[in-house]
């Protein structure tokens, strides 16, 4: 009975090995089956590039080397997956032992710019397509690369020779000016207004009030605003007016005085000079605008002046002399306050009036040329864009409309955008 056991189980033990062992063998077939057929698995490292160098890039200071490639044979983006995802680029200086990376670019992608070298060191490159199924072998620049800093960048001729001519307009107009000749400066009323402002007060007997801003003297606002005042104290010296100029910044108070002390010693008046009625409150904003508003009220000037740098106080010292009935003059560079100004004041400088009333105050010669040559300037940025857009114009009406003309004119648009405005050089 025994006997007869140990042999059904013998056998039961023989069966049961023998299907593991062949569900074993078919799991592996089917395993190795899949991983020859899976499309990723079964990739192999793509091919290396070709006709890879490293040359200097042109136009720069001697920073930036250019490498370019011819794309890996494996390169196909219509591919699933790609066998090239990306192209690493690496790079030692020549005699150095190791190459380190220093970029990468994606697919279908043929050059690189290495923009982070020394000057005058020579450098070699390595560049490796790298795909899903691992990274192809790595192939070296056959000769090094240099950087080089160019005297001149040649694509940007257009802009020296617009430079050119700028200069040469200033100089010739500043040479006019010294010999005598008068040139044309188009009336500025805010600025004409000063000497009725001015005359105002004087017949009524009240303080002109001089307003520079809030800025300090190294805004180039407040400079224009103190040679605007320079005027004012020069006529409030020969009417015998009194002038006050309450400040927002100590060296801006310093450098008034100093104004205001010259143009009454220039008049001939140093004795009405009163160095007390140009002070300093507080660089606060709208502490500042707090007390000027309060010496308005208290003072009623006939005349108020803001020539300067001015923020979100302008319409609360506006609207305060305004109720006081003062004639104001108000001038400032700043795009958001001027709408407060014009609303409030009589005469309002805009922006480029404002910087021009250094000159017309002055009538020195320097200063006029300078004008005028910047007025050449922007006759001839004014002309470009007239052009430009009178080429383009033509140019879309000739495609649609099958005009003569219509190649000629986008040849010319490529050339003004490219080589005029873009960096392509002085000549197609």
């Amino acid at each position: 009975m025994d006997r007869s056991f140990d042999i059904l189980h013998f056998a039961f033990l023989s069966f049961q090995s023998s299907v593991v062992t062949r569900v074993n063998v078919a799991f592996g077939v089917a395993l190795v089956s899949m991983l020859m057929c899976h499309p990723v698995l079964a990739q192999s490292s793509p091919q290396s590039v070709t006709d890879l160098v490293a040359k200097d890039h042109p136009n720069d200071v001697g920073t930036t080397l250019d490498v370019s490639w011819s794309l890996s044979p494996d390169d196909d983006p219509d591919a699933d997956p790609p066998a090239v995802s990306t192209y690493h680029i690496l790079r030692k200086r020549e005699g150095d032992a190791e190459f380190t990376k220093v970029g990468e670019v994606p697919l279908q992608s043929t050059s690189f710019t290495d923009k982070n070298v020394e000057r005058k060191q020579a450098y070699l490159y390595q560049v490796v397509a790298v795909g899903p199924g691992g990274e192809s072998a790595a192939v070296t620049t056959t000769e090094a690369a240099t950087p080089v800093m160019e005297w001149f960048r040649t694509d940007r001729g257009w802009l020296a020779v617009f430079v050119l001519l700028i200069c040469t307009a200033v100089t010739t107009f500043i040479v006019i000016a010294k010999s005598g000749r008068e040139l044309y400066i188009r009336n500025i009323p805010g600025l004409e207004a000063v000497d009725e402002a001015v005359g105002r007060a004087t017949e009524m007997g009240r303080a002109c009030l001089f307003v520079p801003g809030i800025q300090d003297i190294n805004d180039i606002q407040t400079v224009a605003g103190i040679t605007v005042l320079s005027r004012v104290a020069s006529l409030t010296a020969e009417y015998g007016a009194r002038l006050e100029v309450p400040t927002a910044r100590s060296l801006v108070m310093t450098t008034a005085r100093e104004t205001v002390e010259a143009s009454y010693l220039a008049e001939g008046r140093p004795d009405a000079y009163r160095k007390d009625d140009i002070y300093y409150l507080t660089d606060e904003q709208f502490g500042y605008a707090a007390a000027v508003t309060g010496t308005i009220t208290r003072e009623k000037p006939a005349a108020c002046f803001y020539m300067g740098t001015f923020y979100a106080e302008s319409l609360l010292l506006a609207e305060t002399a305004n109720g006081v009935g003062a004639i104001q003059v108000a001038g400032t560079a700043e795009p958001a306050q001027l709408p407060f100004f014009v609303a409030a004041c009589d005469y309002t400088l805009i922006g480029e009036e404002f910087f021009a009333a250094s000159a017309y105050l002055s009538g020195e010669p320097i200063q006029l040329g300078s004008l005028r040559g910047q007025d050449v300037g922007k006759l001839l940025v004014a002309a470009l864009v007239l052009i430009g857009c009178g080429v383009a114009t033509w140019g879309s009406v000739a495609a649609n409309t099958e005009l003569v003309g219509g190649e000629m004119a986008a040849s010319l648009m490529s050339f003004l955008q490219d080589n005029v405005l873009g960096s392509k050089g002085f000549l197609p």
